[in-house]
């Protein structure tokens, strides 16, 4: 009996991507023995360019926790891997041959870059133990090159941004609790090689219109945890905070050696902490003031 061809899934969720998933689906369409979309109501060309690539399409409401909706395209894809993307991200070819090492063979890839691994732990650090010690890799990292404002990102605190895409079926989901959660994985996690574009903020408006959506998501959890109202806090958030995260971004990770879009990173970056503080301050759908 030969052996079962396994079967790679790329799987995504979108809203209103016209201007990005052509370009994320060409980088794929040549690995992927489906494409499984989940749309929410797309009110521009989505929906019609990822057909022209094969896609299957399915519509979902919008969720404000956009986990949800990628938990939906994960459920249905039937590959025994599953490549789980943004439309604003780009698969290399270097990292399509690696993808492909993988889902077509046994092959278990070991990283032992101490720049990742480095990068996994400040992650467990903050959101807690990843997947197991030992056994199988049936999830992997990949490391992730932002594009900000038309150039990449390697400092900043930013590179290698590593995000789990790559799993197989059953064995990782989203526990659609928080915009900032990490998957939960069942097995050992690896990293691989090369790198994942992203394409997230090629303009300022699109960065600001990210950064709105985010601190509306930061602010609802700062009223889910009643963080407190007092002066403390309003010091904490809008001077200790921004000004912590400026130096540690543009000086401890040396953000000023990717010259102005560094400097506009880290001070942006800075930002979001008062910004959602003041639009958790002004909803008038929590004026208590917690002591």
């Amino acid at each position: 009996m030969k052996n079962k061809k396994v079967f790679l899934s790329v799987v995504l969720a979108t809203r209103n991507e016209e201007e990005n998933i052509s370009r994320c689906l060409e980088s794929v369409k040549d690995i992927a023995s489906e494409i499984i979309i989940y749309d929410e109501y797309s009110k521009d060309a989505t929906v019609s360019i990822a057909k022209k690539y094969g896609a299957k399409v399915f519509l979902e409401p919008h969720h404000d926790i956009f986990h949800i909706t990628k938990q939906k395209a994960i459920d249905k894809a039937t590959g025994e891997w599953i490549l789980q993307l943004d439309a604003d991200e780009v698969v290399t070819p270097e990292l399509s041959r690696e993808i492909l090492k993988i889902t077509n063979s046994k092959l278990q890839i070991t990283n032992t870059n101490l720049l990742f691994l480095r990068h996994q732990q400040l992650i467990e650090a903050r959101d807690g133990k990843i997947g197991k010690d030992s056994g199988e890799v049936i999830a992997y990292f990949i490391p992730r090159k932002n594009m900000f404002l038309g150039k990449p990102l390697i400092h900043a605190g930013v590179y290698p941004d590593g995000v789990i895409r790559l799993f197989k079926k059953g064995y990782a989901k989203w526990p659609c609790k928080s915009v900032h959660e990490q998957m939960e994985i069942k097995g050992r996690v690896g990293w691989l090689n090369n790198d994942l574009l992203h394409f997230d903020s090629p303009t300022l408006k699109r960065y600001f219109m990210r950064l709105n959506r985010y601190t509306d998501l930061q602010a609802q959890e700062l009223k889910t945890k009643k963080v407190s109202k007092g002066l403390f806090r309003f010091l904490q958030y809008t001077i200790y905070y921004p000004l912590y995260t400026f130096a540690n971004l543009y000086i401890r990770h040396k953000g000023f050696l990717d010259g102005v879009n560094g400097f506009l990173w880290s001070l942006f970056s800075s930002w979001h902490f008062p910004i959602a503080y003041f639009k958790y301050l002004t909803d008038p759908s929590s004026k208590k003031a917690y002591p």
